[in-house]
């Protein structure tokens, strides 16, 4: 039961030192074995966790992190909810994760700042136009909403863009997802984080996987650096990492890790409300709820497990802040990260069981993990209590790179540029 505190109750609080506080979910000790086993405690393990409770009824399960929770791509990336995909597949998984997070808050009782300023998409040339209007007919056949804009209708969205003659990349038109927005990455792990504690599922942060627990070919437990867990099932839920733990499980993974950087401005007056990309120079940005611009682009294209900047990349990535809006020059940078993203050769996540029975895989959603965590853990949830694939999440098993059936989705992800 949640925990409410009067104005009187929050005032004595201070006085006491704030020791009454109750601790948002619990840290206990690891059990012997558990029915499930979730290994990452970012928001897609601990929505998996969630969910196994909510729709499954499993609760004797546990979220394994080896730093604390949501301290690797969940809290590294720049927040950004949408479902502004190309092909039907990717839109019933992308959407169903934007439904998911439309009702979010009230579900979990947790704020999590989910905000539907829209994503605007600038086209820069005929061609690009063209293109945009095919993403916006096949969105809209997807059951999903979108708006192909003129230049007028492009500058009344975000009317501080270079709209210069001279501009080089020029602005002819673009598209329009009013339901995308952005959230607080924090709130979301922390939201998921709660509610799993609340229906049973224990939360071991601190706790390393070392290895997995194999019998009769079937992967019973894992091997972590707080003793053996033996489990019904495990999955793995650890973007960047998924192919070092897949190594350790005995196979490999179409998985190459890269640095995805993002940074952020001092905080100014409202002047954007809403999420800008560029097709031209892959930069995106929004306006936080506190004023700072939140700027992302590209990947860095040296393979690595850095969670730092790269100045080439950082760069790179001002130079096309500069060339969108030339009023933001002045601006201050104040802080820049990069996540681990785990990029596959189509740009679609790969969610299903792994070569290893008893093992389950939820990675590969490179820039897309974010926005698909909701879906993510539903999805994931559902493979380990059925054993059977979801309907949205079928077209996404590994077995498509056997199949040739790939989704390949590298222009709607972002990672094409």
């Amino acid at each position: 039961m949640t925990r409410r505190y009067s104005a009187f109750g929050l005032f004595r609080e201070g006085l006491r030192g704030h020791s009454g506080w109750q601790p948002a979910w619990r840290s206990p000790a690891p059990k012997a074995a558990y029915d499930a086993v979730i290994v990452g405690g970012g928001g897609h393990g601990l929505a998996t966790a969630y969910y196994l409770a909510k729709n499954h009824g499993m609760t004797n399960v546990a979220v394994i992190e080896k730093g604390w929770l949501g301290g690797g791509n969940t809290g590294r990336n720049t927040t950004t909810i949408r479902s502004n995909y190309f092909y039907p597949e990717s839109v019933a998984l992308y959407d169903f994760a934007l439904k998911l997070y439309e009702g979010l808050s009230r579900e979990l009782n947790y704020n999590i700042m989910f905000s539907q300023r829209g994503v605007l998409t600038v086209a820069h040339s005929e061609g690009e136009m063209e293109m945009a209007a095919r993403l916006v007919n096949a969105m809209q056949i997807n059951g999903t909403d979108a708006e192909l804009l003129d230049r007028a209708g492009v500058l009344a969205r975000a009317p501080l863009l270079n709209d210069a003659d001279e501009a080089r990349y020029p602005i002819f038109g673009g598209t329009f997802q009013g339901r995308a927005g952005v959230a607080r990455h924090d709130a979301v792990a922390w939201g998921y984080a709660r509610a799993a504690d609340r229906l049973g599922a224990d939360i071991l942060q601190g706790c390393e996987v070392t290895g997995f627990i194999v019998e009769g070919g079937r992967c019973v437990g894992v091997e972590t650096s707080q003793g053996p867990i033996r489990a019904g099932s495990v999955a793995l839920a650890v973007a960047g990492h998924s192919s070092v733990l897949a190594a350790k499980a005995g196979f490999d993974l179409p998985i190459r890790s890269y640095s995805l950087q993002a940074m952020v401005s001092e905080p100014v007056k409202p002047c954007l409300d809403t999420v800008v990309l560029y097709q031209g120079t892959g930069t995106y940005l929004f306006q936080s709820d506190k004023g700072e611009i939140v700027v992302g682009g590209g990947l860095d294209r040296v393979p690595s497990y850095a969670q730092r900047g790269n100045p080439p990349m950082q760069q790179t990535v001002i130079s096309g802040l500069l060339e969108m809006f030339p009023a933001f020059a002045q601006l201050k940078m104040m802080r820049q990260w990069a996540g681990i993203v785990d990029v596959v050769p189509d740009s679609s996540p790969i969610i299903g069981p792994s070569p290893l029975p008893g093992l389950y895989l939820n990675c590969g959603w490179g820039t897309g993990g974010f926005k698909s965590i909701p879906a993510g853990g539903w999805l994931t949830a559902h493979l380990i209590a059925t054993g059977e694939h979801h309907d949205i999440s079928r077209p996404f098993d590994l077995d498509r790179f056997s199949t040739g059936r790939l989704v390949d989705e590298a222009a709607g992800s972002g990672i094409a540029h």
